[in-house]
């Protein structure tokens, strides 16, 4: 019996990173799972068959501890992150760019170096960074988490540039419009009615089962392959800043 290869996905308890799990360990995967929420990710990871890890992966020592606990990886999905308001750059909280930038930026930095040995180890290793369109393009409202989410690409560029030569292989995939568990709320810090505003008019905004897909796809390509950067939008959204409305 062939063992089954071991994906991590961080920051999934909601979202894209639970439906990543799901989909990874219905790909055949042992699905190792990490957040903050630690009873939401036990109990998917009951549902799934795997494993669950309580990390905050902004905290080193913790993600260390993780790391030296978890054994054999094949694949890290970097999933945790998100975004925190939607003010100017004049009037943006430093405080919520640190935030932005601890989870979005140091937190794949963590995770990466903890597991880097294991997925060396593993000799087909597979190192995935969700940014987001925001990595690539500015838009207004957005300094904080585009800034953050520029740094999670250049990490990713300058990665896969680090470890050529060696069995592993560096992806990033850039999400446009996602309507997924939560995170718009939270950039508008609960506030249901401006999140709702988001996605107004929008037919079909992808959903966290349509980046879990993706993910799948990537990550199960023959080892040669290489998806670098991988775009994936709605159909109505067309940039950052086109989308169309029905209403």
């Amino acid at each position: 019996m062939t063992e089954r290869k071991v994906a991590v996905v961080t920051g999934a308890s909601s979202g894209i990173g639970a439906a990543t799990a799901r989909r990874l360990a219905a790909d055949g995967f042992e699905v190792v799972v990490t957040a903050r929420r630690t009873e939401r990710i036990e109990a998917l990871a009951k549902e799934i068959g795997g494993r669950a890890y309580t990390v905050d992966v902004t905290d080193r020592a913790q993600v260390d501890a993780f790391a030296a606990e978890v054994g054999p990886v094949d694949v890290l999905v970097n999933n945790a992150g998100g975004a925190i308001g939607a003010e100017s750059v004049e009037a943006g909280d430093p405080a919520d760019w640190l935030a932005m930038y601890e989870v979005n930026v140091l937190g794949v930095l963590h995770v990466t170096q903890a597991l880097l040995p294991a997925l060396r180890a593993s000799g087909d290793g597979t190192v995935l960074v969700l940014s987001s369109t925001a990595a690539l393009t500015a838009y207004e409202g957005g300094g904080g988490y585009v800034a953050a989410k520029h740094a999670a690409h250049t990490i990713a560029a300058t990665l896969r540039l680090e470890l050529n030569g060696e069995p592993i292989r560096v992806i990033e995939i850039a999400p446009g419009m996602v309507k997924s568990e939560g995170f718009a709320v939270t950039r508008f810090r609960g506030d249901e009615s401006k999140a709702a505003a988001v996605y107004a008019g929008v037919a079909e905004p992808l959903t966290s089962e349509d980046i879990a897909d993706t993910v799948s796809w990537a990550v199960t390509r023959p080892s040669h392959v290489n998806i670098d950067l991988l775009v994936v939008r709605p159909r109505a959204q067309a940039a950052n800043h086109k989308v169309h409305r029905t209403s």
